[in-house]
């Protein structure tokens, strides 16, 4: 388990690993969205929906809201659609923004969740979508997100874990190897992103795990819950008063 941040190959460096995953990302954009509907039988969608229903009592309309990672925007989508608020998309590769923008009318910004253009203590919420396991330093990212929000900000990390249960986790090491990688490779013609995305959820922390890095990084109020007998899980913390 890689608890420093994702290296697609060993021996990359970070600023390897960024450059790898951000153009990798750039080839799959154009069929990114038909993948993750085949691959999850739309059940991507749902994850976002309740997502977004659970953060509706942080979605004032005064709110500061920062999607970081947006991807093609559809937790971005989903947000706006439970509540109003002054939203911001961000992401660090741009074939993947103008997806986004094709579905969003919030502002894009073009930007590494490692060094983020903003000021310090000027979100009020911050939410990623099933990016922070491609972050190459999960520790200086937590920083970085600690950072921009404001004191009682809160931060949402909706990702894929490992599932507490065996027979589960049996499962999805099968899909990933039998029925994602093959799919993913003859839809996108990309091999070698669908040997990527599912080998980085194998290594990413599991939801403890993730929890224990956010509390030590400065985090409070730190929880998680597991959807759908624990392929993902999402993560609530809160930056101190």
């Amino acid at each position: 388990m890689a608890v420093g941040g994702t290296k697609p190959k060993p021996e990359f460096s970070e600023a390897e690993s960024s450059a790898w995953v951000r153009d990798m990302f750039g080839r799959v954009a154009p069929r990114y969205d038909l993948l993750n509907r085949i691959l999850s039988m739309q059940i991507d969608r749902l994850w976002r929906w309740r997502t977004a229903r659970i953060l509706k009592p942080w979605l004032q309309p005064q709110a500061r809201v920062l999607d970081l990672c947006c991807g093609t925007g559809d937790l971005l989508v989903a947000l706006e659609a439970v509540a109003p608020a002054r939203y911001i998309g961000a992401d660090f590769c741009f074939p993947m923004l103008v997806r986004t923008n094709e579905k969003s009318k919030s502002p894009l910004l073009e930007a590494d969740g490692l060094l983020l253009p903003l000021q310090s203590d000027s979100l009020d919420l911050i939410t990623i979508g099933f990016g922070f396991r491609n972050f190459v330093n999960y520790r200086s990212g937590l920083d970085e997100l600690l950072r921009v929000l404001k004191p009682g900000g809160h931060l949402a990390v909706l990702e894929f874990t490992q599932p507490p249960n065996g027979l589960v986790r049996s499962f999805m090491g099968f899909w990933n190897r039998y029925v994602m990688d093959p799919i993913g490779r003859l839809v996108s013609g990309q091999g070698d992103a669908y040997q990527y995305l599912p080998e980085s959820v194998s290594r990413f922390p599991n939801a403890p795990l993730l929890a224990q890095m956010m509390s030590e990084r400065g985090f409070a109020e730190v929880s998680f819950q597991y959807f759908d007998a624990g392929i993902v899980a999402l993560h609530l913390a809160q930056k101190p008063r």
